[in-house]
């Protein structure tokens, strides 16, 4: 037999089949059907590792061959976008290999918690590194690799992400009304 019978084994399996089956469902089909809350999509190619640490908020958004790495704990606030090919780890195992210690379960992989939180705009593809902190209303512009906590109210970009502008209320209600007013302009 090919298969290996063992608890591990056996939890992979059902997932793979989940999203393989979630490869024919329509994004909002695809949040439900992994247990997201309401008004929660999902794209295509995008998976939640450790769906049993990942807590989501509502109306969030993820994006096509996105990866949540919920193994160290992993929560998203609500009404937060994850852009297209956005890659979130809440674990890291580089020591593994460099201590020649490349097991399953190895000792030497480090999961920490990683926390989006509500408002944000993940655009991808960036990288948000394990036990970074992301605060409420930020941007996070496309190519950006956090490695650090970012503190709300922010636009960051680079690598390793770098607050560029300081983001406030009045600019967020600015920006709504710039956009509500010029549908209604004629061309």
């Amino acid at each position: 037999m090919f298969f290996n019978d063992d608890a591990r084994n056996r939890n992979l399996r059902g997932q793979i089949l989940q999203y393989f089956i979630s490869s024919v469902m329509t994004d909002d089909e695809r949040a439900r059907l992994l247990g997201l809350p309401e008004g929660c999509r999902m794209r295509e190619n995008a998976k939640i590792i450790s769906p049993e640490n990942f807590r989501c908020g509502k109306y969030v958004w993820i994006g096509e061959g996105a990866v949540l790495d919920a193994s160290g704990g992993l929560e998203i606030g609500d009404h937060t976008s994850i852009g297209l090919n956005v890659m979130v780890w809440s674990h890291t195992s580089y020591l593994v290999n460099l201590a020649m210690s490349n097991t399953t379960g190895s000792p030497l992989i480090e999961r920490v918690p990683t926390k989006i939180g509500k408002g944000c705009f993940i655009a991808g593809p960036t990288v948000v590194y394990h036990g970074v902190t992301i605060g409420d209303k930020v941007v996070v512009l496309p190519m950006s690799v956090v490695t650090k906590d970012i503190p709300s109210y922010s636009l960051v970009a680079g690598s390793p992400a770098k607050v560029l502008k300081r983001l406030t209320e009045e600019f967020i209600r600015e920006e709504v009304d710039r956009i509500l007013h010029k549908g209604g302009q004629e061309t």
